[in-house]
Order: C-alpha cells, then structure tokens, then sequence
C-alpha cells in the first residue's frame, strides 16, 4: 500500500470515529434521571416511581418503549381495537409521551407480563398518561391480580 491509500483509510476511520462520538452525545439525554427512584408533584399530589427514562416509541395507545427499561404496558389499561378511538388514543399517549421523560410506577407484586412488558403507572412532570386516557374515555380500565394497585385506582 502506498502512503495515499493509508491516508485515506486513516482518514476514514477518523471520520467515522467523529461521526459515532457525534451521534452518541446527541442521543444520551443527560437530563434524564434513568432508572432513579423519585417522586413527583402532580396536581398536588406527591407520586413515587421507580424508573425514569425517554420515551422513544408509542406501539400502541397502551404499550410504549423506554430507554433503558424496555417496552412498558400501561397498568390497568385496556386499549380500543377498532378505529377512530385506538388512533385518538395512540394519539393521546404520543403527544404526552413521544421523546420526553416518562416516570414508571412499576407494580410490586407483578412488575412485568407474559409478553415480559414492564407494568407500570406512567407519568410525565405533569400528568398521569393512565389516568387520562381513562378519564378522556379513550381506555377501559383492564384489571389483572396480582397487583399492588386496586382495581381503578389508577
């Protein structure tokens, strides 16, 4: 090999180095308190969560995906199948979830599924994204034992 084509290898590879170093501090969000426990003021209310991390998927008005925790199924939540509502509902979850923090109140007694979806209550800094779908009427309240959670309490 000849001293250019050493050059330009080299130069490739630093190129790619820079790229990937580039890429990965635009996609770690260093103001996000993944996977600390916490609690949050929400209307006056103080919530505990477990987990804490961006939402980087909505796959449907009840399953969303986590940074660092995996795909989340929202906790006593039975979502619409049929159209308009299942997309109104999606909806509802995207505009409040998609790419900001969510906080995870994750069930003691049965923290994941048999799909191994993580069971949660989710938050924003705002808002409990279970409780309003329900009260919008967009979700049905779904019920599983065990869980630490009463039935509706959500």
């Amino acid at each position: 090999m000849n001293k250019k084509t050493i050059s330009i290898i080299l130069l490739i590879v630093f190129l790619i180095t820079g790229i990937l170093t580039v890429a990965n501090i635009f996609l770690e969000d260093s103001s996000t308190p993944e996977n600390q426990t916490g609690t949050l003021k929400i209307n006056n209310t103080s919530v505990d969560y477990e987990r804490a991390g961006k939402c980087v998927d909505v796959i449907d008005a009840n399953t969303i995906h986590v940074y660092g925790v995996g795909r989340v199924q929202l906790l006593q939540i039975a979502a619409p199948d049929g159209e308009p509502q299942s997309s109104q509902a999606k909806k509802f979850v995207e505009d409040r979830c998609l790419g900001k923090t969510v906080y995870l109140d994750i069930d003691d007694k049965q923290p994941k599924d048999k799909y191994n979806r993580t069971l949660a209550i989710v938050y924003t800094e705002s808002e409990d994204i279970n409780k309003g779908l329900l009260e919008n009427n967009l979700a049905n309240i779904s019920y599983f034992e065990p869980s630490e959670f009463k039935k509706g309490e959500v």
